[in-house]
């Protein structure tokens, strides 16, 4: 392993443009559970009873009751180390784009603000009736939230988590944005399964773009085999070792 990591470190260390694509993994180390992983939420319950719009037109209070849960489960977590480095590398590395998969805000509380987030954020909400003004989202951090459903402050009909829900597309300039970060030396993608699309289409395009492609995770993906490097084990042990040698080969 280490080899590898000294050779992904070499290339990170050279390049212009590093681009990464993190998944729910790299938050395992906070306590928030992974969704496919060996103890992970899907296990426990059914995606589809909840994620889905369907789920919430049929019981929007049951679909907000786990919500708030959830919210209230992040809100005491931290970000853990592999959190702390991504944000280092976006505040002191220009040319670096995050891109994450996770709903959790625990990329931002580690001070990475200009991140491009696929799925959208627990912590914010919209209209779930698509009006004029509660079609843009808005930020409640409210825990646990006092009235579920929570309502729309602008036409009062119900709001909704401005998450991407199984059976709904990502926002098409996200989207776009993110394809155009696949344009770089050094692609990482990092806790994640590697199994929802189009997130995980990601890494292929940016090898046939020419980047060195990363896989960190402890356990094999489906996009274990495509990688350039595919290196095992935890997300916050790896990224730290990552950047204590790109560190050295600064000095």
């Amino acid at each position: 392993m280490s080899d590898d990591v000294a050779r992904v470190a070499a290339a990170i260390a050279a390049a212009a443009r590093v681009t990464v694509l993190t998944g729910a993994g790299v938050s395992a180390a906070s306590g928030i559970p992974t969704f496919r992983g060996a103890d992970g939420l899907w296990k426990k319950v059914r995606a589809e009873t909840l994620a889905t719009p369907e789920a919430f037109a049929n019981d929007p209070k049951l679909v907000w009751e786990w919500y708030d849960w959830r919210r209230g489960m992040i809100r005491d977590a931290h970000p853990n180390a592999a959190h702390d480095v991504l944000a280092r590398w976006m505040r002191t590395r220009p040319g670096t784009t995050l891109i994450t998969q996770n709903v959790d805000g625990l990329h931002e509380r580690a001070g990475a603000d200009a991140l491009i987030r696929l799925h959208g954020s627990i912590w914010r909400l919209r209209c779930w009736s698509g009006c004029a003004a509660g079609r843009a989202d808005w930020l409640d951090e409210t825990t646990p939230l006092p009235t579920l459903p929570p309502r729309c402050p602008h036409c009062h009909g119900l709001a909704r988590p401005a998450v991407v829900w199984f059976g709904e597309g990502l926002d098409p300039a996200i989207l776009a944005a993110a394809d155009r970060a696949t344009q770089c030396d050094v692609f990482l993608t990092i806790g994640t399964s590697a199994v929802v699309y189009p997130a995980a289409g990601l890494v292929h395009h940016a090898k046939r773009r020419g980047a060195l492609t990363v896989e960190i995770n402890p356990d094999e993906t489906a996009a274990s085999g495509a990688v350039d490097v595919a290196v095992r084990g935890k997300a916050e042990g790896i990224l730290t070792e990552i950047e204590e040698r790109v560190s050295h080969m600064k000095n």
